[in-house]
This record gives structure tokens, sequence and C-alpha cells, in this order.
């Protein structure tokens, strides 16, 4: 495979498939733009290296064709000015004679953004008629966009056949692959995941597969209570998957078997109501009071988390272990934060992903301060769970 620092741009057209599915507010003004900064060094590698680059990518959910709410042009403006000011063009679509007319005229160090992708349903269909059209614009194709890696759509997979010599990773997608391989496939140990959230349904194959690699497995957030109740604790209205009280059980006697650790939490805050100004206090986490509810784990549990963390080489977290979007109920997601900020300042690599847990250590001003953080939900957790990703694989292939 080709890699993007090797291949010779110059006097090609680079059809960019890149992950700009931004928020944004009322005014089309970007809200977040993550994703795309994220996406900058890929284009200006082409650009910089006598390419033109061709950006392609969806924006929301659009129902029934072109909605003008949904169009690229929105994003067009920022990222010029995160390019320096250089000027981008804007295609009509992203197929069809006018795109490709545009296409072809472009000059070395030009930009071309293409319409939403998915204002054609052939997209998400993983129409191969469609991903030859679309293929037609470019001379190369590069895959930067991680966040829709798991999905086999025309422009992540299909339209990779049309490029047997000529597909790359852009950077983004490398240093999301290497760093999810150093901590799946060769973790310095001891390794411990940090596993949070509310419900183990959303999280149970991946908690599965980690047991094949992790030393230590903390689990947290609402998913405890799951555990505790499977366990025989009371739990008074917290959060739990009853009909996943088997599976629990099952999961502590496979982590044994395994010789894995399953940390759970000791004690809980427990709240009277879902709310910022509840009463709350600190009980044993199997025996929370009638009608309370466990919103966040208890000082001794944060002892524990922050101990097997502190001893740990390779840290991945992914979730939670408390409402953290309540200050009062954010103590115990705080204090995992701080502790993989000490061990990596140690030497551990540490890896942050999923939309809540990149959410904590943005709040808490500590994002700089973890290994890597990845910034795909689904592609990341389909990782994790040892699937093949099609975006991935058919760069490989």
């Amino acid at each position: 495979m080709q890699t993007i620092e090797k291949y010779n741009f110059s006097g090609k057209k680079a059809l960019i498939r890149v992950d700009f599915n931004v928020p944004l507010d009322e005014n089309f003004n970007i809200t977040d733009d993550t994703r795309m900064t994220a996406a900058l060094p890929t284009i200006r590698q082409v650009i910089d290296n006598g390419g033109s680059a061709i950006i392609m990518s969806h924006l929301g959910r659009p129902k029934k064709g072109p909605e003008d709410k949904f169009s690229m042009k929105h994003l067009v403006p920022h990222l010029s000015t995160l390019l320096g000011g250089i000027e981008i063009k804007v295609a009509p679509d992203c197929v069809g004679a006018a795109t490709k007319n545009i296409a072809d005229s472009l000059k070395p160090g030009e930009v071309l953004v293409l319409e939403n992708l998915r204002f054609h349903p052939e997209e998400e269909g993983g129409d191969a008629a469609f991903a030859k059209e679309l293929a037609a614009n470019g001379d190369c194709w590069i895959n930067d966009a991680f966040g829709t890696a798991h999905r086999a759509h025309a422009s992540t997979a299909v339209i990779a056949q049309y490029f047997p010599n000529d597909k790359l990773f852009g950077y983004l997608v490398d240093s999301e692959v290497k760093s999810l391989d150093k901590v799946l496939k060769a973790p310095k140990r001891p390794f411990t995941a940090i596993m949070g959230g509310s419900k183990v349904s959303s999280k149970i194959t991946i908690i599965e597969n980690l047991l094949n690699s992790v030393d230590n497995l903390i689990i947290g957030g609402g998913m405890t209570y799951t555990f505790m109740k499977a366990q025989g604790g009371k739990i008074g209205r917290s959060l739990c998957e009853d009909e996943y009280l088997g599976l629990a059980l099952e999961i502590l006697d496979k982590a044994e078997k395994k010789g894995v650790k399953i940390i759970l939490a000791v004690d809980t805050v427990e709240a009277d109501d879902f709310s910022e100004t509840a009463n709350s206090r600190v009980v044993p986490s199997k025996n929370i009071s009638d009608g309370w509810e466990g919103l966040d784990v208890g000082p001794e549990t944060i002892a524990i988390f922050k101990k097997v963390i502190s001893e740990s080489n390779t840290i991945l977290w992914n979730g939670p272990v408390g409402v953290f979007e309540m200050d009062k109920f954010a103590t115990g997601t705080r204090a995992i934060g701080d502790a993989i900020v000490e061990a990596t300042s140690k030497g551990a690599f540490s890896l942050v992903g999923g939309g809540d847990s990149v959410a904590a250590v943005n709040k808490f001003g500590i994002a700089d301060q973890v290994s890597y953080i990845s910034t795909a939900g689904g592609a990341m957790l389909e990782y994790l769970e040892g699937k093949v990703l099609p975006g991935i694989a058919a760069v490989l292939d």
C-alpha cells in the first residue's frame, strides 16, 4: 500500500473523502470544526505537492435529494479560512458533466468541494455505477474519513476498485488505525480499559472482545447497576437492563477464567432526583435506597480506579463513569480524566474515544494531555469489537 508521504501528487487530481459532517447553527455557522481541522494535513499534502484537491463528504441526513440546509456550500468560507484564505471552487453536484468539467479544469494547488454525496441515495446504497461516476472526477482516491469507515458506501469503500494502484489513507485515518492497533494489537502492559456509559447492551461486544486483550476492565456509568443487580444488590431506581442480568454474570465469569480483573464501583453517589439540585449522599453500590438512583461513583471507588489507572501502561477510555454533564455528579469522571493524564505524563499510552468521553476531556480541558483522541464514534466502536471496517479494507485490499 502506498503512503500519502511517498505518493507523487504532481499534476494529479486527488479525490479526498473527508468527514465534514459538522454541526451548524440556524445561520449556517459551524459550531464545532474539529472534523474539518482534522482533514487539513491531508489536503495540504496534496496541494503543497503539486496536486489539486477534490473534497467530497456528506453533511447531515438529507431525506430526498438536494436540500439547501445540507449544502456543502455553507462550509466553503470556513474551509477557505482554514486553508489560508485560498479561493475554493464549488461544484453544483458531486457527479455529472458540469461537475466533471470543473474537476477537469483544476490547476495544481486548487481546491474543489463537491456537493453533498447523500443528495444521491446511491451513495448510502453503495452503488457501483455511482462510485464509478465519482471516480471519474479524479486520478487518485484518498480515504481520510475514519468516522464513516464502518460504512460500505459508494465514496467510502466501493470507489476503491476504480483506483487499484492509486488508493491511499489520509493522515487522519492512518493515525486512527495506528493508535487503535497500538491499544488492541500491541499494548504495553498492564493494559486497562475503562468502559462507561449507560447501557451494557451497547457495549457488550466490545467488552467481550476486550476480555481477550486487557489486564483490567473498569466498568462504570449506568451499566454498573445491571452488574450490581445481577450480583443480588439493591439498586433503587438506578438504570438497569433486566434482560442483561444473566449476561452480566457471564461476563464476570469469563473474565475470571481469562485472568482479567473486572473493577466495579464499591460506593455510589445516590440522588433522589435526576437534577443538579437533587439531594445526594454516598452509599454502598449494592445498597442504593428505594426511590433513589446512582449518578456517580463514590470516593472509595475513585481511589480504587485511580490506583489501577496509575499502574497501567496502556489505557483505553470509552464512556463516563457518572452524569458528568451535571457538575454535581462529574467528580468521578473528572477523577478518571486526571488519573489518565497523570499516567500519560509518566509514559503510558492513553486513547480516549466515543462522543461522551471526548466531551468529558474537552469539558475538563485535558484533551491535549492524553496520547490520542479518536473522533470517530461508530467506526471506533466497531473496530474495538474486532470488526473489519469496509473503508479500511477497501484501501488495504
